[in-house]
Order: C-alpha cells, then structure tokens, then sequence
C-alpha cells in the first residue's frame, strides 16, 4: 500500500485525468431531491437504463410522491417498478423508505436535509433496504451532503491501478476519498460520476486498456 502522500497524489491525478477526458458529468438526472432517492433503491442491482422505465411509469402513474407510494397496493407498486429487477424486494425497500420519511421528517425533505450528515446517515441506515452505499447516494445527490459515494466500479478501477485491494471494505474505500480530497459536494458528486462513465467506457469487466485515459497509472494495464 502507498503512503499518504502517493494516495493523496493518485486519488487527486486520477480525478483530473478523468475529468479531462470524459467532461462534467452533470450527475444525477433527476428532477426532485425525491426521485432521487427513489432512484438510489431502485438502481441496485439494476442498469440506470432500466431505472428510466421504473421512474417513467411511476411519473405516468402519478406516483413519484411519498403519499402516493406509501398509499399504494404493494401488488400495483412492484408492477410500476418491474423493469428495475428484483421489484418485490424494491416494493418493499421503498415502502419502509417513504413510512420512515413521513414518520419522521413528515414527507419534508427540507427538514430531513436540515439534519447533520452523520445522524441522517445513521437513520437511513436503519431503514428496511438502505445500505451504505444507496444511504450516501441519498445524502450526497439528494441532500447535497459531503459523503462519497462507493459503488463495485470504484472498486473495480482503484484495485486496477494498484491503489487499494477490491476486497477493502467500503468504509476503508470512503475514508480514502474523503482524507485525500477537499470536502466539497461538487468535487464529491462529479469523481463518482466520472468512476461509473470510466467503468463503463473503457475499465468494464474485461477492460479496454487501449487508449484508456488511466493506463499510464494502472498496474493491470502492464499485464494484458
């Protein structure tokens, strides 16, 4: 592993590199801090592609609301949402997301972003289906929080280039963003973003290291 000073010099080189050669993200396409949350549930284990077509049905049912939701036969919701796989276990997740909103926040995402980041955190966490992961994406792009979000293509792109090991757990992966990079939203939600283009562009499960905008850095780019 890399002392402080080369983990803060990648993580930093990184960010520009791929800043320069994919642009600003403009990360995460929603119109309502609401549907984003909606959106961190359903994209688990689903490609944002079939995520459009949850969200879009929920939109067409007049049912991108908490009320809306939580007022809704479990039966018609999972329908609504089935595109996005696994739609009973979401139907559920997003049941227990909207009762906890409205049990404590009384469906007022202005007063749930009023609380601090860690305490938020600690809460979602507690909800029925929210994993640190789908937790941070609500805080970050939702709520405009300074968490960083780690996902299985951070992973897989930073274990590539020789900076962490793919088995590091997500606390230890954030704790490395978060040390070595200004706490700022802005800076938080367009690395991530930028992450998710590169895996899909160029660092996907078998990797197109020809031309990637990271061979330079990355150890596994010797080896193909």
């Amino acid at each position: 592993m890399k002392d402080d000073k080369s983990e803060q010099l990648s993580v930093n080189t990184i960010y520009d590199r791929l800043l320069d050669a994919y642009g600003p993200q403009h990360w995460w396409p929603a119109q309502t801090p609401f549907e984003v949350m909606i959106g961190a549930v359903l994209t688990q284990s689903a490609a944002w592609t079939n995520v459009e077509k949850a969200i879009t049905n929920l939109k067409k049912a007049q049912a991108l609301s908490p009320g809306a939701i939580r007022n809704m036969p479990f039966s018609e919701l999972s329908g609504l949402i089935k595109p996005s796989g696994y739609y009973n276990v979401k139907a559920r997740k997003l049941k227990s997301l909207v009762y906890w909103l409205g049990e404590n926040y009384s469906d007022d995402i202005e007063q749930m972003s009023a609380v601090k980041s860690n305490k938020l955190r600690e809460e979602l966490l507690a909800v029925y289906g929210i994993g640190p992961e789908t937790a941070d994406s609500i805080l970050l792009y939702a709520l405009g929080k300074p968490l960083f979000v780690i996902d299985a293509y951070t992973k897989r792109i930073f274990s590539r280039i020789g900076l962490t090991n793919e088995d590091d757990s997500y606390n230890y992966y954030q704790k490395l963003f978060m040390s070595n990079l200004a706490t700022d939203v802005i800076v938080f939600n367009e690395y991530h973003a930028l992450i998710v283009k590169h895996a899909k562009e160029a660092c996907n499960k078998k990797p197109v290291c020809g031309g990637c905008c990271l061979s330079q850095i990355c150890s596994h780019s010797g080896k193909i």
